[in-house]
């Protein structure tokens, strides 16, 4: 696999960081995820909870070994340095400073191991006047723009249902830690470096049309709720059975939407004749096609659209999508076990052909590897049993 004999220390916890280091896990890096004792990520306490595994927390933690140390205590703090010395790869998610106060600052780090890559997800970044700030994604969502532009025009700022800024701030973490991986083996020295990922940037960043119509213009883009803001028909219509959601992004698939449900006269009316002139009359635009779409099933559109090469799709629930044909061909759900529960979780979202992503281990159970991870540390099974006396692990 693409990232074997790589070892990664995995301090996080809830989801941005455990994101970032599963998706380094799932190509094949060995991540161990130093826990507290008897407590562990708090994910594993949360969401649905089935003899007590959290399917929430097994969604972010597969193919990683787990072992507890008390990071207040300099037992623990010995055991982190030895794991340091042998690694790849440091990520954390603390608020900036934390790990630097807990004896871990950045020549520590790097007197411990120079070619160590350190990784920080973290809510604003470690620089600027919001560093110090607590954040979540639902903060994240709200700092960042993003809520501000979702929703419908006349109600409030919505956030999006997934924890977006989280998810963002794991993917783009594994991608600056493989780009650093990268750029150290292409170096003289061979030297690691920082890499940091923050949840408001990661949103910033995926603006997209939003922010490139604010920076022409000034003007503070207004929330459209499923319509495009920038494009007309394009969003959510109702057939006679539920909703269909359309998305002919141009003249050209405008043009075949509407030929493809009978309306195509309708671009010859100077109203609907442009773009622009669809913006402006987009309500009455989506009452003429709502009363043609309502005279049909979803599954009826679903065919006639794709055929005629226009992207549609129906607003599936959960069960429809983790029991769709497509879904279950392209292997996005796993069946594995989590202790002794049988757990599933999505699947691998990157397919590469010579060296895929695989299920190698199941989410751990808390402090599961700790013995073995010692030991080949070096620990003697007489030191081991002093830790645990000690209740450091």
């Amino acid at each position: 696999m693409p990232l074997s004999g790589l070892k990664v220390v995995d301090l996080t916890r809830i989801i941005a960081g455990p994101f970032c280091t599963q998706l380094l896990a799932d190509m094949g890096a060995e991540v161990i995820k130093v826990e507290a004792p008897g407590k562990g990520d708090p994910t594993r306490q949360q969401g649905a909870v089935v003899d007590g595994v959290s399917f929430y927390f097994a969604q972010f933690n597969r193919n990683k070994a787990s072992i507890t140390a008390d990071l207040h205590t300099d037992a623990g703090k010995a055991i982190l340095a030895k794991l340091i010395e042998q690694a790849d790869i440091l990520v954390e998610n603390y608020r900036p400073g934390v790990l630097a106060k807990m004896g871990f600052d950045q020549a520590r780090l790097e007197a411990l191991n120079s070619r160590l890559i350190t990784c920080s997800v973290n809510g604003y970044g470690s620089s600027g006047p919001y560093a110090d700030r607590p954040a979540f994604d639902f903060i994240g969502q709200a700092m960042s723009g993003f809520m501000s532009i979702n929703g419908q025009a006349d109600g409030e700022p919505l956030r999006a249902g997934p924890p977006i800024s989280d998810l963002l701030a794991g993917l783009y973490a594994a991608f600056g830690v493989v780009t650093a991986l990268l750029g150290r083996e292409r170096s003289a020295d061979r030297r690691g470096q920082r890499v940091e990922a923050s949840l408001c940037n990661s949103l910033i960043s995926t603006l997209a049309y939003f922010s490139a119509h604010y920076f022409a213009t000034g003007e503070q883009p207004t929330r459209t709720g499923n319509d495009h803001p920038i494009v007309y028909p394009y969003g959510l219509f109702k057939a006679a059975d539920g909703m269909i959601a359309v998305a002919p992004s141009n003249d050209i698939f405008v043009e075949r939407f509407l030929e493809a449900i009978g309306l195509v006269s309708l671009l010859e009316e100077a109203r609907f004749s442009t773009n622009e002139t669809r913006l402006k009359h987009r309500d009455a635009l989506r009452d003429l096609i709502n009363a043609r779409i309502a005279a049909h099933e979803v599954h009826h559109w679903i065919l006639i659209l794709n055929q005629a090469g226009v992207p549609a799709g129906r607003v599936q629930t959960l069960d429809e999508v983790f029991n769709d044909p497509q879904v279950l061909a392209q292997d996005m759900v796993l069946a594995t076990r989590c202790g002794d529960v049988d757990v599933n979780v999505t699947g691998f979202p990157v397919k590469l052909s010579a060296t895929p992503a695989r299920l190698r281990r199941p989410p751990p159970i808390l402090g599961e590897h700790t013995d073995d991870v010692l030991e080949r540390l070096g620990f003697s099974a007489a030191e081991i049993g002093a830790l645990h006396d000690a209740k450091v692990i």
